[in-house]
């Protein structure tokens, strides 16, 4: 498989598939996959001890919300300056070495912090540095994570594993956080960075009791010029790359940033308190872990099952925003979190299967930096918009813009493809679906 310039301009379907799979769990049925799965589930845990405990240790440090901004921010800045170059990186190197090399770096990190609190020597700036290490680790980690689930299970089982990573990850979102309060009010923030520290035992077992040769080998990019720059034209002539990463980008700078519209609902439209606050963000996170599983169920990834869900997604948001019952408000974080989660996991899989496996790390640091730095750029926006017309027009018109992009794009995406709208009966029934143009004519 050519990695240059050859790599740059071969086809890549519009729409990809994988086959479907009668087990929610099949992926787990590979030995390499189901290591690396187990240790996630005892990482990602720590991950989210490690967050909470984070915060906590630097507002009892400095009692000021603007310390635990600064922190926040030290953790995006790594992926936003050079998470492109971190793709780069990834396509040149293999994937289970360089996750062991980043494993290990954030173990060490969360060790080192836990020294440092348990010992009663902690200051804000070491805070500060542990949690830009740690992120700067994840400029590798994430990319190679990512890119590294192909490897273990094969184009097949593809979109099964990725559904059960982020099942994985939001089942960690719903633990984490709740052990982290006991074992902060219990013994203290420092047993929890020496837990996360600790947690990294697991994943590194995992990749070390791997067996290379059941891997599926994939091609490296081999080091030259420019590598960057090819990966952005790469992403830029594909409109099964481009258009979902541009969605992706819409509804995380507008449509996610559930810290500001959550905590503005709770204070000033229910005025509720910190356990209704929690009570949302369970529920969804419930919501996510159900959509995650129904993602692996499902066994396909595609485009317009992602505008589907992006749209349905802002719909229920805008339904969200108007709601005048907090009870009704709660109920609806369920669906919010099911097709956020949906819109998360088919986007991933689409945009892998959809990548040349040697321009596979340059692609997902995009996704990546999009996704992930989309709601810290989006959030002083949406923030001023719900701060100056309140927090039922900020939430709506964060729907709004992710209904809006998705039907756009959905359309795009059609027309790319060759398709357009049909609408007719079926059996007495309305039915609304995209055809190739072909038949359409024909019909006509």
């Amino acid at each position: 498989m050519s990695t240059g310039s050859g790599a740059a301009s071969a086809p890549a379907p519009t729409t990809p598939t994988t086959k479907s799979s009668s087990s929610m769990f099949s992926s787990l049925r590979v030995r390499n996959y189901r290591l690396f799965f187990m240790g996630q589930v005892v990482s990602n845990t720590g991950t989210w001890m490690q967050r909470i405990a984070q915060d906590w240790l630097v507002l009892s440090l400095t009692g000021s919300a603007t310390a635990v901004g600064i922190t926040t921010a030290l953790q995006f800045l790594p992926m936003l300056l050079f998470g492109l170059y971190g793709g780069v990186l990834v396509d040149r190197l293999p994937k289970r070495p360089t996750l062991l090399a980043t494993q290990s770096a954030m173990a060490v990190t969360g060790l080192a912090l836990a020294f440092l609190t348990l010992t009663g020597h902690v200051e804000v700036w070491h805070v500060y540095v542990a949690a830009f290490a740690m992120r700067l680790a994840t400029v590798l980690d994430n990319p190679a994570r990512q890119s590294f689930v192909t490897e273990m299970v094969g184009p097949e089982q593809l979109q099964n594993a990725v559904s059960l990573n982020s099942a994985n990850f939001q089942s960690a979102r719903l633990v984490g956080p709740a052990v982290a309060g006991l074992m902060i009010t219990g013994v203290g923030t420092g047993w929890a960075f020496l837990f996360n520290g600790l947690s990294f035992v697991a994943p590194i077992s995992g990749l070390l009791l791997m067996r290379a040769r059941e891997l599926h080998t994939v091609e490296r990019a081999p080091r030259g010029k420019g590598q960057l720059r090819e990966g952005l034209r790469y992403v830029a002539g594909r409109p099964e790359l481009i258009w979902p990463i541009v969605l992706v980008g819409f509804v995380g700078t507008f449509a996610f940033n559930f810290p500001v519209y959550l905590s503005a609902f709770t204070d000033e439209v229910f005025h509720a308190g910190a356990g209704s606050y929690s009570l949302f963000n369970t529920l969804m996170a419930v919501g996510s872990v159900t959509g995650a599983l129904l993602a692996a169920r499902r066994g396909t990834a595609r485009l317009r099952v992602l505008s589907l869900a992006a749209m349905v997604f802002g719909a229920v948001e805008i339904a969200a925003a108007v709601t005048p019952e907090l009870w009704m408000f709660a109920l609806l974080m369920i669906p919010l979190g099911l097709f956020g989660m949906t819109v998360n996991v088919t986007a991933n899989t689409t945009i892998q299967m959809s990548t040349d496996p040697a321009m596979r790390g340059r692609v997902m640091s995009l996704y990546m930096m999009v996704f992930l730095g989309g709601s810290p750029v989006g959030a002083p926006i949406v923030g001023w918009i719900t701060d100056t017309y309140g927090p039922r027009v900020g939430l709506a018109v964060g729907g709004a813009v992710a209904a809006v992009a998705a039907a756009v794009i959905g359309l795009v995406l059609a027309r790319v493809g060759g398709l357009r709208l049909s609408v007719g009966w079926d059996r007495g029934h309305p039915v609304v679906r995209f055809v190739p143009r072909e038949r359409v004519a024909s019909a006509v």
